[in-house]
């Protein structure tokens, strides 16, 4: 697959790190340009291209970058993807930590990624918003293993969710669903499935454990 990732901080390194190894064609951006991104793509074999570019002939676009700074994307950022693309939201709100107040979150009471999607004007498919970027490259198992971790997935187009869950299947995990974007506040952070490193299972029952109250630390 054509696959586009903006951000190429942990998450997002080392998503293309595992998606080049696998044969997909990665085009990778980031906020300081493409000649910062020369030793990754030498790495990898990713190309480095500016953000305006990422999503060009894309058939997944990865977006993996700070909460605040989703409001600075261009518009028309998915003018050139391909027909029927799937944009993944790795995001978080971190108000205290990083984002500061995020009006459409607090007043409005919209998950992360229906806030996001509002203003990528594109739905989204919210998954690895809880991985730890080392699991990424480090627990990868076939399907079938007794250790084999389960992301949840959270989205309201059912065909980009299953191209999202197929995908996560083939970097080496499972996948729960999560429900759609208004239930996506089951894998925002604080709740029991935020960073667990468990099967389809544990995270299942994670899920229907998590309180859509926002505690304290994870509001303004």
């Amino acid at each position: 697959m054509e696959i586009g990732i903006i951000g190429a901080g942990n998450i997002g390194g080392n998503l293309t790190r595992r998606l080049t190894a696998l044969g997909h064609d990665v085009s990778v951006a980031n906020s300081r340009g493409p000649h910062t991104l020369t030793e990754l793509a030498a790495e990898t074999g990713a190309t480095p291209v500016p953000v305006a570019e990422a999503a060009r002939g894309a058939d997944v676009v990865i977006v993996t970058i700070p909460l605040k700074a989703v409001p600075d994307l261009a518009s028309g950022l998915f003018d050139e993807a391909a027909d029927g693309f799937a944009v993944i939201d790795t995001g978080n709100y971190y108000p205290r930590q990083r984002d500061g107040r995020i009006a459409g979150i607090e007043d409005e009471g919209l998950t992360e990624s229906r806030w996001t999607a509002r203003h990528l004007g594109h739905t989204v498919i919210k998954a690895f918003n809880g991985t730890y970027a080392q699991d990424i490259l480090d627990r990868p198992r076939p399907a079938g293993a007794p250790d084999r971790l389960a992301l949840p997935v959270a989205g309201d187009d059912q065909a980009a969710k299953s191209r999202v869950r197929a995908l996560i299947d083939e970097l080496g995990f499972d996948t729960v669903d999560a429900g759609g974007l208004d239930d996506s506040w089951r894998q925002q952070p604080g709740t029991p499935v935020y960073g667990l490193r468990e099967g389809v299972d544990g995270v299942t029952k994670a899920l229907a454990e998590a309180s859509p109250e926002r505690g304290p630390e994870w509001r303004h």
